[in-house]
């Protein structure tokens, strides 16, 4: 089923001569985990800001086309409406935090929706038991690190019950240790919830293992939108200046000394088969 869906969509902010986005087509299904891939200034984060309706709600600018959630025109319906479809995580998960402490923070979203009291407490039980923060709760938004803030604000979305979970840069604060747990701890929340994950996101290495689908994003538009072996084995991906996979650059080193001649993996294990196969011959 398409959960999202851009059609002809154009935009540009206000005073800007350019259009940050030209001319999207495109279809997001439900319970995909979908890496969206594009150097800085593609339009990422403006393609996210539309799928929740702060694109042209909230940020002043022009655009033709449209955008749907779940059937819904993101130009007619409010945010606070598109909040149960679409839940969005930012770069930095401490501007989006604002209550006095962890349990207040998950159940804010919730009380503004009216949800009744004892369901309240079910979704932050939930909540909170997926994104592992039960030792957290009464603790203070600014007392916790990057890692634990990332979690808090999964943890308040998810109460939410979107259809849709969309996370900008969401390890770009963290280490490369805290930042292979969350990853890890999303591909689990969609593997439970069936829900679709979109990640923006530069470290490829985290997400492309795991990934169903990939979205290459230049000047704008949508070059690419496939399976991601379709993607990383096509000359849009080769050919955009993106940081490239430590198994991608590898495998493609071996194709330019015609060492190798099949289709360049995207998961250590299927590189380790690769290779094994490789030394036999």
């Amino acid at each position: 089923m398409c959960l999202i869906k851009f059609n002809k969509f154009y935009y540009r902010y206000k005073g800007n001569d350019e259009y940050a986005l030209n001319n999207i087509n495109l279809k997001i299904e439900e319970n995909k985990f979908i890496l969206l891939c594009g150097l800085t200034g593609s339009g990422k984060t403006t393609l996210i800001r539309c799928m929740n309706g702060l694109i042209p709600q909230f940020y002043a600018g022009y655009y033709r086309g449209s955008v749907e959630v779940a059937g819904k025109d993101t130009t007619e319906t409010t945010i606070a409406d598109l909040s149960t479809e679409i839940g969005i995580v930012f770069q930095n998960p401490e501007n989006q935090l604002i209550s006095m402490n962890v349990e207040h923070e998950i159940a804010f979203g919730l009380e503004n929706l009216g949800v009744p009291r004892e369901k309240i407490k079910e979704r932050i039980k939930e909540c909170v038991n997926i994104t592992e923060i039960e030792n957290i709760l009464d603790k203070a938004p600014f007392e916790l690190s990057g890692g634990e803030q990332q979690r808090v604000a999964i943890a308040s979305i998810l109460a939410l019950e979107p259809r849709v979970l969309i996370l900008d840069e969401p390890t770009a604060l963290l280490d490369p240790y805290m930042a292979k747990k969350i990853i890890n701890l999303l591909k689990e929340i969609q593997n439970d919830k069936k829900i679709t994950i979109i990640i923006s996101e530069h470290r490829m290495d985290l997400i492309l293992p795991i990934a169903d689908q990939l979205i290459l994003l230049k000047d704008g538009q949508v070059i690419e939108h496939d399976k991601c072996d379709n993607v990383v084995n096509g000359l849009n991906f080769q050919n955009l200046r993106i940081n490239k996979p430590f198994i991608f650059s590898i495998f493609n080193q071996l194709k330019k000394e015609k060492l190798f001649n099949e289709k360049i993996p995207t998961s250590i294990p299927e590189a380790i088969n690769y290779l094994k196969n490789l030394i036999e011959k």
